[in-house]
């Protein structure tokens, strides 16, 4: 995948747990791991709202784009 999710880096500059910040953003433990570890398929606007909210930061900072290889053309 081409899209990198670096909330786990956004995290340790806020120093805030994952507990903490489901809880902020009243999303399970579970749902906001697999976000926080890349492996989301998918996120909701809703949620990238709330995440950017709660830690003061845009999309931008919770998201990077890596072109993969076999996608890019010469």
């Amino acid at each position: 995948m081409s899209i990198i999710f670096r909330l786990d880096r956004v995290m340790a500059d806020r120093k805030i747990s994952l507990n903490e910040l489901a809880k902020r953003i009243q999303l399970t433990d579970s749902n906001l791991s697999i976000f926080k570890t890349g492996k989301a398929k998918a996120v909701r606007v809703a949620t990238l709202d709330a995440l950017c909210r709660e830690l003061g930061c845009q999309p931008g900072d919770l998201l990077e784009y890596h072109p993969d290889e076999k996608n890019t053309h010469e």
